[in-house]
């Protein structure tokens, strides 16, 4: 009697683990669906289709009308040259070497501007990197100052060795 009621007790955990074990595998499957369902869902699938439908129906127009897109890549944005006066050559020149610095420095700005958000994690590289410089500076002189002794103490054992 005392055997088959540990025997009963033993199955009924058996099959209460079994049954959580199953509902957790059915909870990792909705977790599962519900994470993927943008992907796999009909609406969101029919909408991408669509839309790839579309790109690829411009890319064979863009692929047909080639030549004329060529023609029109190659062809110079304005059919006519700006008329200046000849006095005014001169000052027109001297704009455009202007002109020229003015954006070579605009880039240099912004690329300034644009490691700004940099300088932080590059200050605390360059500050790491002398601690560890400074660290192994202390290190080579307790190195150096061990050397030291032991030439220190290898000379006078040959002097007492000598004598």
């Amino acid at each position: 009697m005392l055997v088959t009621k540990h025997l009963t007790v033993a199955i009924d955990i058996y099959s209460m683990e079994k049954n959580t074990m199953k509902a957790n595998l059915a909870l990792e499957l909705l977790k599962l669906e519900r994470a993927s369902a943008d992907v796999t869902h009909t609406h969101y699938l029919s909408q991408r289709y669509a839309s790839l439908q579309q790109f690829t129906s411009h890319l064979q127009e863009v692929l047909r009308e080639q030549t004329v897109l060529q023609e029109r890549l190659t062809k110079p944005l304005c059919q006519q040259n700006l008329p200046i006066h000849a006095d005014l050559h001169r000052y027109v020149v001297e704009l455009m070497g202007m002109v020229v610095e003015f954006i070579q420095n605009l880039e240099v700005k912004i690329k300034m501007v644009q490691a700004i958000p940099k300088t932080d994690s590059y200050r605390s590289n360059l500050n790491s990197a002398i601690t560890q410089l400074l660290a192994q500076g202390t290190e080579v002189e307790n190195l150096y100052k061990q050397v030291l002794k032991r030439r220190g103490h290898l000379h006078t054992n040959i002097k007492d060795m000598s004598s």
